[in-house]
């Protein structure tokens, strides 16, 4: 298993990086958590070799005040050389709650993710779309050419798309290539498996978000407590290896707000699933591990 995969097809980055957006709270309704400890996080992910984060302009403190983004900017700038910065738009968020934004609404997201991050071109922008499942039956293109446009201004280096069926990931293709997929996808919840085929097929980074659950699924796998004896290992940690063991085009960024937890993830980079160990976890093909 190699630790690292080109993004887009020049951007070299660690296949398990760091989610932004547990920074501010430990989930909805938490308490928000000290911003020097975040800023910590940050520094010590860079430190043990981190070069991909993964952030939302619109990860932001339930009052509105300065978010994840800003963190990154205060914790990391000057950015270090081979730091690959991938933020997300689509979603509004206002006194009503979450709704989908319009294609209109595209270029200000983007804008205000370059400003609170101090950046002049974003590396990689997903375009999120659906609030909660991936949204069957619905186009992309039109927001998805927003996008495409942006990036041929200089504004974004790569682009990518996120909660999507295969058939949002070949609609968009038709419009701009796509770097990378961010969907809802962990030991628990293996339902996309169809989509992570087809990054597997073309080359594109398949990147789970909540790979340990997100606090909203139970991922305790039967298996995972032997493998995880067998290596001396957490659950979690081993949840972590599984996803990386599943495809060459897997990429994990979980998230955390405290530096022990970001250290326990990242050990997961040490283990080697066996075939003695992936026959007691969910099966995938050989394909989508690189084989035969």
């Amino acid at each position: 298993m190699t630790d690292q995969f080109r993004l887009g097809g020049d951007l070299t980055v660690d296949r398990l990086g760091l989610g932004a957006m547990r920074l501010l709270r430990g989930g909805p309704g938490a308490p928000a958590r000290d911003p020097e400890t975040a800023r910590a996080v940050l520094r010590r992910a860079v430190e043990l070799g981190v070069t991909h984060i993964d952030t939302a302009h619109f990860y932001r403190g339930e009052d509105g005040s300065a978010g994840a983004n800003a963190l990154i900017r205060e914790a990391l700038s000057p950015y270090p050389g081979g730091l690959v910065i991938a933020t997300k738009v689509g979603p509004v968020f206002g006194p009503d709650g979450p709704r989908q934004g319009t294609a209109a609404e595209l270029r200000p997201q983007v804008e205000a993710n370059l400003e609170s991050l101090g950046l002049d071109r974003l590396d990689l922008v997903y375009l999120r779309i659906g609030l909660a499942g991936a949204p069957h039956g619905e186009s992309l293109a039109e927001r998805f050419a927003v996008l495409a446009a942006l990036r041929e201004e200089g504004l974004i280096r790569h682009l990518g798309v996120s909660n999507v069926v295969a058939a949002h990931l070949a609609e968009a293709r038709t419009i701009a290539p796509v770097a990378a997929v961010q969907n809802n996808f962990h030991i628990a919840e293996r339902d996309e498996t169809a989509v992570l085929d087809a990054c597997a097929r073309s080359g594109i980074a398949f990147v789970p978000f909540f790979p340990l659950g997100g606090g909203r699924a139970d991922i305790d796998d039967p298996g995972l407590a032997k493998v995880a004896g067998r290596h001396g290992a957490t659950t979690r940690q081993v949840a972590l290896a599984w996803l990386l063991a599943l495809s060459p085009v897997t990429l994990a960024i979980p998230g955390t707000g405290s530096v022990a937890h970001l250290e326990e993830n990242l050990t997961a980079r040490s283990i080697t699933l066996t075939e003695e160990d992936l026959a007691d976890l969910p099966r995938v093909s050989a394909r989508m591990r690189g084989g035969s």
